[in-house]
């Protein structure tokens, strides 16, 4: 099963990558709420709810069907800007209808009105509630709220944003920026230099590039279209392991992604790669790498070079973690190993700090 995203349009709007601190502070919401899915930020969570103010710990989880088991889309930003305020201020100009709709598909568990609104509409309300009742007290509590009185929630859940942003989220941005900062510059060079498909498979082993379409292996098979506006990657730290498709209609596609490495990389195996990438023929080779496997042979007629040297060239490449070697019949074929090589500048950054 899948989420299929139609992506036809101009090639230089089909992707974009950019960091949002609502995106960043939504996933750590999340951890928040479901720490046992975290076990590596379980120490974080409870530090931070420790640390919480007793209304603010109730405000979030009054709130927190927004964030537990699937974020609200109106979270995700498909516009990030630089500050979480600016964000706030984009979700404040929604109208009641777009937010009220969004919240309660988190709030009443996948409930989307199709036609008739909950907010005028007294069936479409009944059904609403009747949704959120069967999933506990406090969604249908919040549904009730949030029908009744749009206003009052909408300030509510902005205002307990802004309190987070104060007692965590404003002391972790920082850091959590720069590791993100180091992200999209990889993916970002990755889109300009070798294209679309490799900057997917950068992101991800779940996602891949099918004719115009992005397609993501999750747990639903849906379709949506990007109507020529593109699809919005944001890199997430707290987001780890989860990836996040939005994919609703009206909403321009947003997938959030997660950038912390599976295992710490030791600072010889970051000296032995940047020696690695050194030389200008590596380099070369691993340009047309990118884009497919290839044999000794093929990247020898490729550059004008002689197969032993070529030889050569891969073995520094396999040494270092870069490549992977797969035999078929008498010939061998060397796949670029994608993932290492775009963390590359976020492994050398920790490995200097630890």
């Amino acid at each position: 099963m899948s989420v299929r995203i139609d992506i036809s349009g101009p090639p230089a709007q089909r992707l974009r990558f950019a960091a949002s601190p609502l995106a960043e502070l939504t996933a750590m919401l999340h951890v928040l709420a479901e720490p046992g899915h975290h076990p590596r930020r379980a120490a974080w969570a409870a530090d931070v709810w420790a640390g919480l103010r007793p209304e603010l710990a109730e405000r979030l989880r009054e709130a927190e069907f927004l964030w537990r088991s699937s974020q609200a889309d109106f979270l995700l930003p498909a516009r990030p800007r630089p500050t979480l305020a600016e964000e706030l201020d984009d979700v404040d100009r929604l109208d009641d209808e777009t937010y009220v709709t969004a919240a309660l598909v988190t709030t009443c568990g996948g409930h989307r009105a199709a036609t008739r609104s909950p907010l005028t509409d007294p069936t479409e309300r009944a059904r609403a509630l009747e949704l959120a009742q069967a999933r506990g007290a406090r969604q249908e509590a919040f549904a009730e709220r949030l029908l009744t009185d749009p206003t009052a929630v909408r300030a509510r859940v902005r205002d307990t944003l802004e309190q987070c942003a104060e007692a965590f989220f404003d002391a972790a941005w920082p850091g959590v920026a720069a590791r993100l900062a180091a992200d999209l510059r990889l993916k970002n060079d990755l889109l300009t230099r070798v294209g679309v498909q490799a900057a997917l498979a950068s992101v991800s082993g779940a996602i891949s590039l099918d004719g115009d379409c992005i397609v993501v292996d999750k747990v639903q098979d849906k379709a949506t279209s990007a109507n020529g506006a593109g699809v919005t990657f944001i890199p997430s730290v707290f987001g780890s392991p989860h990836l996040v498709v939005v994919h609703a209609p009206g909403w321009q596609p947003v997938v959030q992604y997660p950038v912390t490495p599976a295992e710490p990389v030791s600072l010889d195996t970051v000296t032995l790669r940047l020696e690695a990438l050194a030389h200008p023929i590596r380099l070369r080779l691993l340009r047309t790498l990118a884009r497919g496997p290839h044999t000794t042979g093929e990247l020898a007629h490729t550059w004008h070079l002689t197969p032993p040297e070529v030889s050569r060239h891969l073995a520094v490449l396999r040494r270092a973690g870069l490549l992977t070697p797969h035999r078929q019949g008498r010939y061998v074929r060397y796949t670029l190993n994608l993932s290492d090589l775009t963390t590359l500048g976020t492994d050398l950054l920790a490995a200097v700090l630890r």
